[in-house]
């Protein structure tokens, strides 16, 4: 497959456009920039806590880089055109076609650099998404350099589960970590052992090393998407949010934001857990503990769904049906564009899905999409959780 080389012209100017936005808005500071004189091909491996992360790095060389990105995400931009202009190369999330594979070697076959966001999702909980095991793999078969783009604070700025953008402080540090020769002679495991130090992150614990205060962090509300189950009382669907407080409506649970985005106990009441990331992972850790125990085996919700229109660059609604996943698939059964579908998709390799909190989640079946939209939105975020509880309990490591 022929490398799509970028058009100079709209790389040029959507570097100077995303080169504002960093400067302006996530008031990027680079620590390190190894890339900026680097020669012949290589691949970026970048962390993801934030949606435009991609304009922090677009101006660390002059060199055009070719960026893959969510094919879901690609499908809804206005500017889709521009963009393919730019010789992104959009796949679909937790699935990499062949030819999907064809267009990011060509790019190293043609001697240019490649960026890759290995975890595929920004976090919705300070949290690092897991990193899909055939990553590992996939960077030793390109036979390239492999540099990291590692970028702290911009999960603060851009928060999932909060619309809007948060102007602070956000660093980038570019460093080598592989080169080639390095790559060949490792085996997978040290591959995994070495980026996995290097990307995984808590956005919470690194802002805790240093303090940066956010416009606007002190605003909490749509973090009860995230934060569903009080962990006082242990009811889910409890949590409300209004203005920096987060509470629960059972049993007066409560804690207050900070400008750091830190939480704090109120009232005394339970204990306090200071970071969302160590609310989030003790749902998490609460769910798996319920299905190991066999009190949660699976989850069904009606919802509606949505498909992207090519020719309106967005998703429109296309029917509704009942989604469930269970331990080997997410099924959805009902009706799409007038006719009766009832589709089955394994999540044997599917580590978690496109979604957004309190809004939907994205089954890829194919080159299709279905967004669904469950009537208890806040069900959303406990399909996630589930779903990486059965891809982790699937996965764990044979005991002895």
């Amino acid at each position: 497959m022929a490398y799509q080389k970028p058009s100079l012209f709209h790389y040029r100017v959507a570097q100077g456009i995303c080169n504002v936005v960093a400067t302006c808005l996530f008031r990027r500071r680079i620590l390190r920039n190894e890339i900026k004189d680097a020669q012949g091909p290589y691949v970026v491996i970048a962390n993801h806590q934030a949606a435009l992360d991609f304009v922090n790095l677009i101006g660390a060389t002059r060199r055009p880089m070719s960026f893959v990105i969510s094919k879901s995400f690609f499908s809804t931009l206005p500017v889709r055109g521009w963009m393919e202009k730019m010789g992104v190369i959009p796949k679909q999330q937790f699935k990499t076609a062949v030819s999907d594979m064809k267009k990011m070697r060509a790019v190293i076959d043609a001697g240019q650099p490649l960026v890759i966001y290995p975890a595929g999702l920004m976090c919705e909980d300070g949290l690092s998404t897991p990193i899909p095991a055939a990553t590992y793999r996939f960077l030793q078969w390109l036979g390239a350099d492999v540099y990291v783009a590692r970028t702290i604070g911009s999960y603060f700025v851009m928060p999932k589960w909060k619309g809007g953008i948060h102007p602070g402080r956000t660093t980038i540090d570019i460093y080598r970590l592989f080169s080639k020769e390095q790559l060949a002679d490792m085996t997978e495991q040290e591959v995994k052992e070495k980026t996995d130090e290097a990307l995984l992150y808590d956005a919470y614990r690194e802002q805790e090393q240093d303090p940066v205060k956010y416009q606007g962090t002190r605003c909490i509300e749509g973090l009860e998407n995230v934060l569903y189950l009080c962990p006082h009382c242990g009811r889910e669907f409890a949590t409300v949010t209004e203005g920096d407080v987060i509470r629960c409506t059972a049993r007066g649970y409560e804690q207050v934001g900070d400008a750091y985005g830190f939480l704090h106990n109120r009232k005394g009441l339970g204990r306090e857990l200071r970071y969302v990331s160590d609310w989030s992972r003790h749902i998490y850790e609460r769910l798996r503990k319920r299905v190991l125990e066999g009190a949660e085996q699976g989850l069904s919700s009606p919802v509606a769904i949505q498909m992207v229109d090519h020719a309106k660059n967005k998703f429109v609604p296309v029917g509704d049906g009942v989604l469930t996943l269970d331990r080997e698939h997410f099924t959805i059964a009902g009706t799409v564009k007038g006719e009766p579908v009832d589709l089955s998709v394994s999540i044997a390799n599917t580590p978690t899905l496109p979604f957004s909190p309190g809004k939907h989640l994205e089954v890829q079946s194919g080159g299709d999409i279905y967004r669904c939209v469950p009537q208890e939105k806040r069900l959303v975020m406990k399909f996630i959780n589930l779903l990486k509880v059965f891809y982790e309990l699937k996965n764990a490591p044979a005991t002895v």
